[in-house]
Formats: structure tokens, sequence, C-alpha cells
């Protein structure tokens, strides 16, 4: 089982914060660094000092790390053109020596577009899925030759497909709880499916929902890699979990019901739950960046159970 630290910067977070938590996700072992794509923040919470954007974010982070995987649950496919995505993607992967993974999802916080003058289509899910092609077929495209695409929403002719990434294939993530799209999208282009904030029970319909239309589309349900997003909330012993629970204004009752929260055996005890529901990698949302001992403890009594 992976773990990897995910992160919401839009909730209140500077580019030094991000590094200081990248560099500590780094230093205690954790497979990878991730961060939402937001420009606004939600609930409560003023967002001080401003939004960062994920993949300059990334781009610095890329050249200041050196092994953790570093990636985005989901970049907005309402926020940037498929093809300069493709070219920034390609080029972070470059500037961290093939480190980076894509998530892409179709965009939903229609807030944050009002706020800062970003269209925001009615037709988002089919956009998503031009978009999924355009990228993967951008990088696919072979050395020399042009790339074109004509569909509904977007029109490439005679692209360079330049620049490549570092990989050979930059993994790309897909998710949410559809029932049916959703599955068939991650089976077509997806090489790790996640669900986000979802029970064991319900990772597991969905999981099997993925797996069945990999099948229908003729491929090996075993090509993917199937995950989980969880809020984390460790303590060594109920009172220090109450505490980190007020600092992100959550209750205790309601971590442990719908994340991953409580001592190290209780969060090791559900983390075994998810993975015999078929998860494999597990993306901790860790609200509180400025709780570096968070994080130690769940590397030196959590991490270290799973490996």
């Amino acid at each position: 089982m992976d773990l990897r630290i995910f992160t919401e910067p839009q909730q209140g977070a500077t580019y030094d914060t991000l590094l200081t938590v990248a560099k500590a996700t780094e230093d205690l072992g954790f497979d990878a660094f991730f961060r939402s794509d937001h420009y606004l923040s939600m609930g409560s919470g003023d967002g001080l000092p401003g939004p960062t954007d994920a993949w300059i974010t990334l781009a610095g982070l890329a050249r200041e790390t050196k092994r953790i995987r570093l990636g985005t649950l989901m970049t907005a496919g309402t926020f940037r053109l498929p093809g300069v995505l493709a070219i920034q993607v390609a080029q972070v992967d470059q500037m961290s020596g093939g480190r980076v993974e894509l998530g892409l999802g179709a965009g939903w916080f229609e807030e944050e577009h009002k706020a800062y003058g970003i269209p925001f289509p009615k037709e988002k899910f089919a956009r998503l899925e031009e978009q999924l092609e355009i990228v993967t077929g951008l990088w696919a495209t072979e050395a020399g030759k042009t790339y074109d695409f004509h569909g509904t929403y977007y029109d490439l002719i005679k692209s360079p497909a330049l620049p490549k990434p570092a990989q050979s294939k930059v993994p790309v993530l897909i998710g949410g709880h559809g029932a049916r799209r959703t599955p068939r999208l991650a089976a077509r282009f997806a090489d790790e499916f996640n669900i986000p904030f979802a029970s064991v029970e319900d990772s597991a319909a969905q999981f099997e929902r993925v797996r069945d239309a990999a099948r229908e589309a003729g491929r090996d349900p075993g090509e993917l890699v199937y995950s989980n997003a969880l809020v984390v909330c460790v303590g060594r012993d109920d009172q220090e979990v109450a505490r980190r629970a007020a600092a992100i204004g959550r209750e205790v009752d309601e971590l442990k019901a719908n994340g991953l929260a409580g001592s190290p055996a209780e969060v090791v005890d559900k983390i075994g739950r998810y993975a015999e529901a078929g998860s494999r990698r597990v993306y901790l949302q860790v609200l509180d960046l400025s709780d570096l001992d968070h994080l130690e403890l769940i590397s030196s009594q959590v991490q270290s159970q799973l490996s």
C-alpha cells in the first residue's frame, strides 16, 4: 500500500509552505506529494494569502525534490487548453527527471470560475474526453511526426506534438463517483483510478465498475492502479486526535466515519479494509500544513506497518 500526501493549498498556503511539506514528504519516506487545482477557498476559510497555481507549484517542487512523485488531484479541465496542458506537464516532467503524474478532471467549482473570469461550460464531461484524447495523443506521437485532432470542442492541425515528457508514459489519473461515464473514461485513458472521500463499500463497488468497463473495452483490469483519497487525522492518544480535528474544524466521530482518524492502530486497520476492497494506494488529505509532527507520526507508526 502506497501512502501519498495530498494537500489543498486553496485553503491558505504559500509556495514556501508547500515546499516545506513536500520536503518533509520526501524525507519521511512517503511515495508522492500531490496537490489540488483550485483558485478559491472553500468553506469558512479566507484562503490567505491567496491561491497558488498547481503546475507552477509543481515546477518549483520538481527542482527542489529528488525522489517523490509529483501530481494533481485533479487538474481542472476548464482551466487549461489541452495542448497547453500537454506542454506544461511535459516540461515539468522533464524538470523533475520523470516524476510527474497527471490527474485530470472536468472541473466543478463554479464560484472560482466566476471569481477569476474563467469560462464554465455546461458540457464539461464531453470536453474532458477530448482533452484526455489530445493530451495523451500529443505525448504518444512519434518524434518528427505531427498530430491532428478534429473534435466538437478542439481542433489541432499539424501539431509538432512537442515537447515530450521525460517518461515514456506519464501516468494519467481519472477519478470520481460516476457510475457509467467515469468508469468508461477510466477504462480508455487511465493508468490509475481514484475515488475521493468514499466508504470502503462504495470504493469496492466503484472499483468493480471500472474493472467491468475495462473488460468491456478489451483491457486487462489489472493494468490499472485503484486508489482512494481520504482525510487523515492521527494522534498518539485521544487528546491529540481531538486537537488535530479541532485544528481543521472537524469532529472526531465524523472523521472516523468518513476518513482515516484515530490512533495509528485504528488507521492501519481501516487502511487494511480499503486494501481488501481493492485499493493499492491512499492519498492522505492533510489539511493542517503547519503540523509536520503529524506527518512524522504517520510515517513512523502508520506507514511503517503497511510496508
